[in-house]
């Protein structure tokens, strides 16, 4: 009599078992490199001082390559969230100008941002959600009434450190293109900050000055980031006011 095979479920494809560990791989071994090679000695404003010549000339000389490069530079290490963001912010605006600086700061950050955001949909989330701690619920009201006014004042006004901000909208389901949206213009005040000190840091270098990138946080910066984050808020109080009288 013969032998019937009785079928049995496939076992999961290792191409998708793989897919879903790439993000976990590729940031536990940018964040160690990162440390082995000593990058972070490189990411201070003594470093920058020292090859101010040398970047600025290549600037010049290659400025397309000049600014993809720090693009990638500025994705990266927000993606990984290492050590080093406001010496990088502040270069920008050394390199590239107030403007210019700003700008490329933004494009590298909100990269950074959507890639640790779409990580977080992946088998990371639960290492991220786990990160996030008691973040998460304190944030969960805000992303169920108005997500995209409420990661705009996140972004304008540092309440929680960057990196939650970057992934806690993920695990509240906010869609992609408001996030970005929201990343992007959200940012752009307190890069513009950074960027114009980073403009004239070259006069200081040159004084030999102490650098304090907290001297930049006057009170009329402060003022006009509050202000801002102020008026992205107006969308969640109309929305209010219209319950109340209804």
């Amino acid at each position: 009599m013969a032998q019937i095979d009785i079928a049995r479920p496939a076992p999961a494809s290792t191409g998708r078992l793989v897919r879903r560990l790439a993000p976990v791989a590729a940031i536990a071994l940018g964040i160690a490199g990162f440390f082995a090679l000593g990058l972070g000695d490189y990411l201070t404003f003594d470093a920058l001082r020292d090859n101010r010549e040398v970047l600025t000339g290549f600037v010049t000389q290659n400025a397309v390559l000049a600014v993809t490069a720090f693009v990638a530079l500025y994705a990266v290490s927000t993606a990984l969230s290492l050590p080093g963001g406001l010496v990088l912010t502040v270069a920008g605006g050394f390199l590239f100008g107030s403007v210019g600086g700003t700008a490329i700061v933004a494009v590298g950050a909100t990269v950074g941002a959507v890639t640790i955001f779409l990580a977080a949909r992946t088998a990371l989330g639960d290492a991220l959600r786990a990160k996030a701690g008691s973040a998460l619920q304190r944030m969960e009201a805000g992303f169920q009434e108005n997500a995209f006014s409420y990661l705009l004042v996140l972004r304008l006004v540092p309440l929680f450190p960057f990196f939650l901000v970057n992934i806690v909208p993920a695990f509240m389901g906010m869609a992609l293109r408001p996030y970005v949206l929201a990343t992007f213009v959200g940012i752009l005040p307190g890069t513009f900050v950074y960027a114009s000190v980073g403009a004239g840091l070259g006069s200081v270098f040159d004084g030999m000055d102490d650098f304090s990138p907290a001297a930049a946080l006057t009170p009329e910066v402060i003022t006009a980031l509050v202000g801002l984050s102020v008026l992205s808020l107006l969308p969640v109080a109309y929305k209010q006011v219209k319950k109340r009288r209804a």
